[in-house]
């Protein structure tokens, strides 16, 4: 176990992600729950989801799995902030929203409190300090026990570090950023402030949304994915990005096979191997998948290996930038770059 952050909590190194229970991955409550307990069997403690997974169908599931006295014996954690409906309000980082729908989450996963409670994406329609009022008084409430960041950049890791300690609000414990062998982009700013606030990082995407499943080399026929369906920008091959990464993908495997590992325990023991790195979310859609990650943390990778992987991609590189998760505004929208 690992200690998440400052707060004392301690957590596995691999996180259980919810994000494929459900329509958006795998429809079949029953499979979802027999791999929920499949996971506490082998040895997580962690489980993380999302209201916006699969419109809160995800939660459903989870609370089911943890039913009957497991529950306590978790450190459970989702997030807020995608929309849950057409209403404008019902979505974001504003005060209004994170009270009504942490009630919402909560009754969808039967329970009274949450363990770790994230903000998805960062609002640029909002306050910081209106989200830590919220989530402070939220954790007064006995509703939340510690709140969370995810997919923040490291400016705005710091500005919610320094609001919460001028506005005596309750801060964020920890970050969830992308972080895989071709996402490094971490690794320059986000790693370091992490561990410059003591603050704990659950990485997410750790096979690279699949990159690193083992199923995608130059010299075979790529596979059918969902999330390629739902995230073309990932995957369409005419990217130069997604060439790149098909390239890597395909010498990491070598690798592996060298070293006589899985590249999904390479790819997660990379990740682990990260001195700011608490956990690394899994998240499988079937007990297969499942069956593939779990002991990927005993892996330890010798120095020699990560230089290897460092020749490869170099850190702090994202091979493709539309992998980092989050488009700041002042890319995204071209009116706030131009007189």
């Amino acid at each position: 176990m690992r200690l998440l952050g400052s707060t004392g909590v301690r957590v596995s190194p691999l996180c259980l992600g919810a994000m494929m229970f459900g329509s958006w991955g795998n429809p079949d409550h029953e499979e979802s729950i027999r791999m929920v307990h499949r996971a506490l069997e082998g040895g997580i403690n962690f489980i993380d989801t999302a209201d916006v997974y699969s419109s809160g169908e995800s939660e459903l599931i989870v609370g089911k799995a943890l039913s009957g006295g497991r529950r306590e014996h978790v450190v459970l954690a989702t997030k807020a902030h995608g929309p849950m409906g057409e209403d404008a309000n019902q979505r974001g980082n504003s005060r209004r929203w994170l009270v009504r729908e942490c009630e919402n989450s909560l009754r969808r996963l039967g329970t009274d409190y949450i363990d770790l409670y994230q903000i998805h994406r960062p609002d640029p329609d909002t306050g910081i300090d209106e989200t830590l009022a919220a989530l402070t008084d939220l954790i007064r409430a006995g509703k939340i026990l510690y709140a969370g960041s995810s997919t923040f950049p490291a400016d705005q890791i710091v500005e919610a570090q320094w609001t919460a300690q001028r506005r005596g609000r309750e801060r964020f414990v920890c970050e969830q950023p992308p972080y895989s062998i071709l996402v490094r982009g971490v690794e320059a700013d986000v790693l370091p402030a992490c561990q410059r606030y003591e603050m704990g990082v659950i990485s997410w995407g750790p096979l690279a949304s699949g990159w690193l499943s083992g199923g995608y080399r130059s010299d075979a026929e790529l596979p059918a994915s969902r999330r390629a369906q739902r995230l073309p920008h990932r995957f369409d091959l005419s990217l130069p990005g997604n060439r790149l990464k098909l390239d890597a993908a395909d010498r990491l495997a070598n690798l592996a096979a060298e070293v006589g590992m899985s590249l999904i325990h390479l790819a997660l023991a990379f990740v682990l191997s990260h001195p700011a790195v608490t956990s690394a979310i899994i998240g499988p859609r079937t007990m297969e998948h499942l069956e593939s990650h779990l002991g990927a943390a005993e892996e330890k990778l010798p120095a020699e290996l990560l230089d290897k992987i460092d020749e490869i991609v170099p850190p702090g590189t994202n091979l493709n930038p539309a992998d980092r998760g989050y488009e700041p505004p002042a890319l995204a929208n071209p009116a706030l770059r131009r007189r």
